[in-house]
Order: structure tokens, then C-alpha cells, then sequence
């Protein structure tokens, strides 16, 4: 005998028809679920954007160019402290950067006196990492002066002030002994700007002849110092202000210059 087939109540189809409704719901919910979360990113990332610092910058240097530096110092002068120089035009040092450092040196012989005199030009640029031309500049005179003043060998070391030679400077003092002579040496650290110029003079008296005074050297010293200030200042005149405020590159920093 066949069984009759049984169809649903009413109760029952009732259920069946809402658990086919929710099915859809839910997929409704995920897919707006997903755009909500999109629009978050992209909103987020549109406030980081607009949330963005701007690249730092600095006061460009106030000078770009450094004067060629066995020029630095007029042919007047350099008689004046080295009489009989071997070149009077002076040997330049070598260097990657002439307009970065530049140094020229002259040496002598009168009679039984000899003379040497050097000067070494170091320009900074501003750089939007490491600071302003002139803020370099101070770091590196502070240096220069350390290292004067730790200078090997010397003996009775007296430093000074220098007097209207560039916007700050120092003098440096003392005795050098090379082979079984002595030396008289002077030091003048100076700064204009964002450059620094350091002048080194000495001198000896050979064969037991006169020893030079340290006074003396050290006045001419410094009145050399103030002519190699002046020709950074003319160098510059005819608009050479092209210092970069935001160049990656450090100029390099050489090591303090020696007396001979």
C-alpha cells in the first residue's frame, strides 16, 4: 500500500521561506561591508597625504666662490713677509674642490733667515641636513682652534683675539723645534661667513743667526689674515651669493694645516 506523500504545514513553510530570505541579507551585508572599509583606506591615506611635512630649508650661504689663493694675498706682501721667495707666485695645494678649499703656500731664504707662509680657504654651504653655510663654518673654526692648540710639540703656546679680521677670529703663539733649529710660529684662525681662512707664518734664524721676534711675525700675521678676508668679500661682489640651501652634498672637511 502506497504511503501518501506528506506535504508541509503551513508553520513550516513559513520558516523555510525566512531562511531563504536571510541568505541574500547576508551577501548585501558582506559587499557593503568591503566598500565601507575601502573608502576608510583611501580616506586614510588622503589625510596622511594632506598630513605631510615639507622638506626642510635653510639660509643659502652668503658666499659661493673662494678666490684663487695664491692671488689671495698681493705680491707686495708677500715680499714683505717672505723676502726671497722661491716663488713669488706662490705653490697652490692640491684639491678637488677649488671652490669647496684652496690653499697656497711661499717659502724663503735671506741670508741665514728663512720665512714660510701659508693660507688655506675652507667654504661651507648650507645644506638642509647638516645646517647653514655659516653654521658649519662656526662648527669648523671651533675646530681649527682645537686643533692649534694641540699642536705636537709645541712650546709656550699663547693664544689671542684677532682684531677686525673677519667676523671672528683667534691668534695663535708658539715655539717649534725642527732639527736643532727653533721656530717662531703664528696661527690666525678667522671667519667670514660662512668661510674660513687660516694663515700660518714662521720663521727661523739658521747658522746661530737672530731668532725672528714673535711679536712682530704675529702683526704681520695678522695684517695678511685681513688681506685674505677682503678677497673672499671682492670675489664675491660681482654676484657670487649662489650658495645652495638645500644641496645633499658636505663639502669636505680637511685636516688642519701644518707649519713647516
Amino acid at each position: 500500500m502506497r504511503r501518501p506523500v506528506q506535504r508541509p504545514t503551513r508553520p513550516r513553510l513559513a520558516r523555510l521561506l525566512a531562511c531563504a530570505a536571510v541568505a541574500p541579507a547576508i551577501l548585501v551585508a558582506g559587499c557593503s561591508s568591503g566598500s565601507d572599509s575601502s573608502q576608510d583606506a583611501a580616506g586614510g591615506a588622503a589625510s596622511k597625504s594632506a598630513g605631510a611635512k615639507p622638506s626642510p630649508t635653510v639660509e643659502a650661504a652668503k658666499y659661493g666662490k673662494l678666490p684663487q689663493p695664491c692671488e689671495a694675498l698681493a705680491g707686495k706682501t708677500v715680499e714683505e713677509l717672505v723676502p726671497k721667495a722661491k716663488s713669488k707666485s706662490g705653490t697652490a695645494g692640491k684639491s678637488g674642490d677649488v671652490q669647496s678649499r684652496s690653499t697656497c703656500s711661499w717659502n724663503g731664504l735671506d741670508g741665514y733667515q728663512y720665512r714660510w707662509l701659508d693660507v688655506s680657504f675652507q667654504r661651507f654651504e648650507s645644506d638642509a641636513t647638516l645646517g647653514s653655510g655659516e653654521k658649519r663654518a662656526k662648527d669648523y673654526f671651533a675646530k681649527q682652534i682645537d686643533a692649534t692648540k694641540s699642536t705636537q710639540d709645541a712650546k709656550d703656546l699663547k693664544s689671542g683675539k684677532g682684531e677686525g679680521i673677519g667676523e671672528e677670529s683667534a691668534t695663535f703663539a708658539y715655539g717649534l723645534k725642527k732639527g736643532k733649529d727653533d721656530f717662531r710660529n703664528q696661527t690666525v684662525v678667522a671667519r667670514s661667513a660662512n668661510v674660513i681662512i687660516t694663515l700660518n707664518y714662521n720663521g727661523t734664524g739658521y747658522e746661530d743667526a737672530k731668532q725672528p721676534n714673535s711679536a712682530d711675525l704675529l702683526k704681520d700675521a695678522e695684517a695678511a689674515a685681513k688681506k685674505a678676508v677682503e678677497a673672499v668679500a671682492a670675489e664675491n661682489e660681482a654676484g657670487g651669493k649662489v650658495g645652495s640651501a638645500t644641496s645633499g652634498s658636505k663639502s669636505p672637511e680637511p685636516k688642519s694645516s701644518s707649519d713647516k
